[in-house]
């Protein structure tokens, strides 16, 4: 008896084994759900971070340095004192400026009492023309020299203001160039001392590629990783579109000028950026895949499980698209107005409410078990009974 059974069983098994077998495909109807969400596309780049304002801060006059305020990352404001050159030489030549324009003013005030004294004698044609020409010149030589001594000695006074170095802008100081004793020299070049930058407001030069770069705008959003910080994102505006292409490798690309706020002094010159730059980005609105405009109803009267098509395909109109609604049982074509686009999803404006279901693509999947006269595999084995082909 217990034979028996195992037996019924074992048969049961493979009787459903082999109606798993003739399962036939059967069409899935493919649908997305109109909601509202955010419409992206971006450009990727890499680039260098640097601070917006950088200076070389140097010194106009030659001299030993005598004192030194600020050393690397010395937060400095602007105005403050952060270096002195040695002063004895300029407040020297300053001594010596201001005698010269003692010198030359006491030469002009005689040379002018001799030309009043001989233009009188002059009228009276007491004297010769020559000797009051003579005159009238060492005057005008004597007034040249007065004014000259008095512009050496401005010169003068300001190379010993130039001794003592201020910060031109508020910042941070990220390099320093001279030590303590050491002579610098200045030629047609300013000598320079310090390096300061203010780290508050940053920015990322980016090199975009030619592909890319007629769709980046000025104004548009930007996401940026450093791998200083990896896990940190962060965030900056389009601010300029550098014409200048460079050309390497055969790669041409174009800069692309990114501002970036800097409050925790994170990001520091030099640095590699990974850029996102989002030259289409819309919140808050209605979108449907964009393989909804591409779907083709069929017919499916051998499947109640599918909605069939409700009337025609309408004429295209501009600025309008077909999409097939799915309605219960029924699919209807629906005109809707559509906007921007990434190539996978799409803005619906208009001629659409959220929450409506579309319908997107056919697919098969495991149907019911085929009838008699479906195709075997001559290879499957053959349920118990059936008569073996000769």
């Amino acid at each position: 008896m217990n034979m028996n059974i195992s037996r019924l069983m074992a048969a049961a098994t493979l009787a459903a084994a082999l109606a798993g077998c003739g399962e036939k495909p059967r069409a899935t109807l493919e649908t997305a759900v109109a909601a509202k969400g955010e419409l992206t596309e971006t450009v990727t780049a890499t680039g260098t971070v640097e601070s917006v304002t950088q200076v070389d801060v140097g010194t106009q006059v030659t001299g030993i340095i005598d004192k030194l305020y600020a050393d690397f990352n010395t937060v400095v404001s602007k105005g403050q004192l952060i270096a002195e050159i040695e002063k004895t030489m300029l407040e020297s030549d300053l001594r010596s400026a201001e005698a010269n324009v003692e010198s030359a003013r006491l030469t002009y005030e005689y040379n002018l009492t001799n030309y009043n004294r001989d233009k009188a004698l002059h009228d009276k044609q007491l004297i010769s023309d020559y000797e009051f020409q003579t005159s009238h010149k060492d005057l005008l030589v004597s007034r040249t020299a007065y004014d000259k001594a008095k512009a050496d000695r401005v010169r003068a006074a300001k190379n010993l203001n130039y001794a003592e170095i201020y910060s031109p802008i508020d910042g941070i100081v990220i390099s320093r160039d001279v030590e303590v004793g050491q002579t610098v020299v200045s030629n047609m070049n300013v000598a320079n001392l310090y390096t300061i930058a203010d780290l508050d407001n940053m920015q990322v030069i980016g090199n975009v590629d030619e592909a890319d770069i007629g769709r980046v705008k000025v104004g548009q959003e930007v996401t940026f990783s450093v791998d200083a910080y990896a896990d940190e994102l962060f965030h900056g505006k389009v601010t300029q579109v550098r014409l200048n292409p460079t050309t390497e490798s055969n790669v041409v690309t174009y800069e692309v000028v990114v501002a970036a706020a800097n409050p925790d002094h994170k990001l520091i010159p030099g640095l590699t950026a990974n850029l996102t730059i989002y030259v289409l980005r819309e919140q808050d609105v209605l979108l449907l895949p964009a393989k909804a405009f591409t779907f083709e109803p069929e017919h499916h009267h051998d499947d109640e499980n599918l909605p069939q098509p409700a009337g025609e395909e309408p004429a295209a109109e501009p600025g309008r698209k077909c999409v097939w609604v799915v309605d219960g049982m029924r699919l209807v074509p629906v005109l809707v107005e559509t906007g921007q686009s990434n190539g996978i999803s799409t803005q619906i404006t208009g001629g659409l409410a959220e929450g409506a279901v579309v319908a997107l693509d056919y697919s098969e999947s495991a149907g019911a078990p085929a009838g008699a006269d479906a195709e075997r595999s001559p290879f499957a084995p053959q349920p118990p009974g059936r008569n073996k082909k000769k």
